[in-house]
């Protein structure tokens, strides 16, 4: 997730694979890196809060995703040459996955973060693990043991607290964009269901590269609808500061991160670093945005990390 949407930007699928043996040097070198790639998802949830109140939501999602296409697409042809070919019978599951991960990902997520605080998107965002574990068990009828169903009931706890415990909480926008931000999470956690039999077929960069692709044309297409917000072209340096590392270095260079860092580290390993999103998310945001501190803000992020290392860590 997403960083989502990630965080408005959720990590794109990689495909499922033991981890090679490693150097405990290069073991600590992928940590630290991949440490620093979830700061900068975490950062991502603040800089898209302020965007969000400048820029209409559409029009937002879809310049960011731009950019985080052109990205996959440069580093596609320094690759291969060529950007990829994707045969047709590929296309359906792609148009499915964009719709989930890339479209209804970023709508829900940036018009959430209109309406909601950071941290409380942060934490939200931080259940992220724990809803593909339910969802994937449902689908593959994987067997949840009681741990993981801990991890869910304490990670949902903590988010529960902070939302109904928070200053000026009540039945409002900020309730609504509370439930916009899950339904980013929970988007994108459908989508990574999906994107599981092409992880079998395609190469990572292939698939990010086809995802963002239409999804970026189906953000383009509902921004010039909904009436494509001028304001974003103008010479704003410190606007376009926030969308080029949106686009570019939380969603591009973190998602290409997350995938280096499986092969590495191994998929339980590197999951266990989402924890680290909403501790990054909270941090900026009351350092940068002056959001209020509140202890319940600590109490919810240690049950979204408790929960999730319940929900998300396999036991052998």
């Amino acid at each position: 997730m997403k960083p989502p949407a990630t965080s408005g930007a959720a990590p794109a699928p990689a495909p499922a694979s033991a981890a090679s043996p490693v150097s405990p040097a290069h073991s600590l070198h992928a940590q630290l890196v991949l440490t620093a790639a979830m700061a900068l998802w975490g950062l991502n949830i603040p800089a898209v809060r302020v965007l969000a109140g400048r820029f209409d939501f559409a029009t937002l999602a879809a310049v960011r995703m731009f950019f985080t296409c052109c990205v996959f697409a440069v580093l596609a042809l320094r690759a291969g040459g060529r950007l990829p070919v994707i045969e047709r019978r590929h296309w359906p599951l792609l148009l499915a996955c964009s719709l989930l991960m890339v479209y209804g990902n970023q709508v829900f997520f940036t018009s959430g973060m209109a309406r909601t605080s950071a941290t409380n998107s942060a934490l939200i965002v931080a259940l992220g693990p724990l809803v593909s574990s339910l969802l994937a068990a449902i689908a593959f009828r994987e067997r949840l043991a009681l741990p993981r169903l801990a991890g869910i009931a304490l990670g949902l706890a903590g988010v529960v607290g902070v939302i109904l415990h928070r200053p000026g909480a009540g039945v409002g926008t900020a309730g609504i964009g509370d439930l916009l931000v899950g339904a980013s999470v929970m988007s994108f956690a459908l989508g990574g269901v999906l994107v599981q039999r092409l992880a079998r077929q395609l190469d990572v960069l292939a698939i990010s590269w086809g995802i963002y692709l239409v999804g970026s044309l189906l953000l383009a297409l509902h921004a010039v609808v909904a009436g494509f917000d001028q304001r974003i072209l103008s010479p704003d340096w410190h606007s376009w500061s926030l969308i080029l590392f949106s686009g570019v270095a939380a969603s591009a260079i973190g998602n290409l991160i997350w995938n280096r860092s499986i092969g590495i580290l191994g998929i339980s390993r590197t999951a266990l670093f989402l924890n680290w999103v909403p501790l990054f998310a909270i941090a900026f945001a009351v350092a940068f945005l002056g959001e209020p501190f509140s202890w319940w803000l600590v109490f919810g992020f240690g049950c979204v990390v408790c929960g999730t290392w319940l929900g998300a860590v396999r036991r052998r």
